[in-house]
């Protein structure tokens, strides 16, 4: 049986679905020659069958399973666990959100200072899992979502995770986005809060789900500059800036006629919270006008640009650890690959024993 990718109006509860029936299909076809204790075993199914109600639930379920001796649950289940908090952080409102560039980011930060062959265990679980929600995943005009993740590029193999190079703007075409936010034609009553959003994102690094959840007391300011307080993943807090005339005008507009439900920042007309998907299509929009495609073209793309572009000129790794608010240093190590100056270094190692001149 076939079921709508977005099975629940919430996106935690599709999610915990979708964990519910892979988990169900595992225990089905898992070697069961160390299972000691059966009845057990078909109670974990049968709950499964049904689908979990929490994450606490479907974690017990695996536990149980585990301790009935089918001791390979664990390989699938600890990987999806990881991933569902990593997703509840940042707050996908579709699964059509996941991608194989957000699941190569989730890699690489849950997967830092493991051994190749549990980041081995964790790539399969998530090419299996994700393979398993297309074979079963329709909508009712027979269609189905493809993810297409293989994670052929991902670096975790080799202990080097998150070597895949993603997306960012060059200087020159992030002139030329800034250009076209100030030109877009959007409706007037949003024009300043999708304004300020964007280039919020753009101008610190923060994940579109943290921009999202920031309420007005979150912004600071402090001579010349917004410190902004950020709630990122895991709960974990840390501070980002601003400088001030970058958002002043859009900020003032924005909250003299903004009406949300609660402290929060950002909201639609009905003053509920705004999509991941509804910034990442103004992002697309304003990419088009400005004549810049990219492989990825979503609001994810605008943190890298600033990563790529604060690397670039500071070259301070733990800066940009600290900004972007990753967890390892080696997540933000692929930000060293566009460091020209540093491969020209390389490119010269040979010039003195091979001699010679251009």
């Amino acid at each position: 049986m076939r079921y709508p990718l977005d099975f629940e109006k919430d996106f935690e509860k599709t999610l915990l679905f979708w964990m519910s029936r892979y988990m169900h299909s595992k225990l089905n076809s898992l070697s069961n020659r160390q299972v000691k204790d059966p009845q057990r075993l078909a109670g974990v199914i049968t709950a499964l069958r049904g689908g979990s109600r929490s994450i606490e639930e479907l974690s017990r379920l695996s536990k149980e399973a585990r301790n009935a001796g089918l001791i390979g649950i664990n390989t699938y289940y600890k990987p999806l666990e990881k991933l569902y908090y990593y997703l509840r952080d940042i707050g996908p409102a579709s699964m059509k959100e996941i991608d194989e560039e957000l699941i190569s980011d989730f890699l690489a930060s849950a997967t830092a200072g493991l051994s190749d062959a549990t980041k081995k265990n964790y790539r399969i679980a998530m090419i299996n899992f994700f393979g398993f929600i297309e074979r079963q995943n329709g909508e009712d005009d027979g269609k189905a979502h493809h993810y297409g993740i293989e994670l052929k590029n991902w670096g975790g193999l080799s202990g080097k995770s998150g070597s895949k190079l993603p997306s960012y703007m060059r200087e020159d075409e992030v002139e030329s986005f800034l250009e076209a936010i100030e030109t877009h034609p959007f409706q007037q009553a949003v024009s300043a809060r999708n304004r300020l959003l964007i280039k919020m994102i753009l101008f610190t690094g923060i994940r579109v789900g943290e921009a999202l959840n920031l309420k007005v007391k979150d912004l600071i300011p402090e001579n010349g500059v917004y410190l902004i307080r950020i709630v990122g993943k895991g709960n974990k807090e840390r501070v980002v800036m601003i400088k001030s005339f970058h958002i002043n005008k859009y900020l003032k507009e924005w909250l003299a006629i903004r009406s949300c439900d609660g402290e929060y920042l950002f909201c639609n007309k009905k003053g509920t919270p705004l999509t991941q998907a509804y910034v990442s299509r103004i992002v697309e929009k304003i990419l088009m006008q400005a004549g810049i495609r990219k492989e990825k073209n979503g609001a994810h793309m605008l943190r890298h640009t600033f990563a790529t572009m604060l690397y670039l000129k500071k070259k301070d790794l733990v800066l940009v650890q600290e900004a972007l608010g990753h967890a390892s240093l080696d997540t933000s190590r692929i930000y060293t690959h566009f460091d020209k100056d540093r491969l020209k270094e390389a490119a010269s190692v040979m010039d003195e024993i091979a001699g010679g001149k251009e």
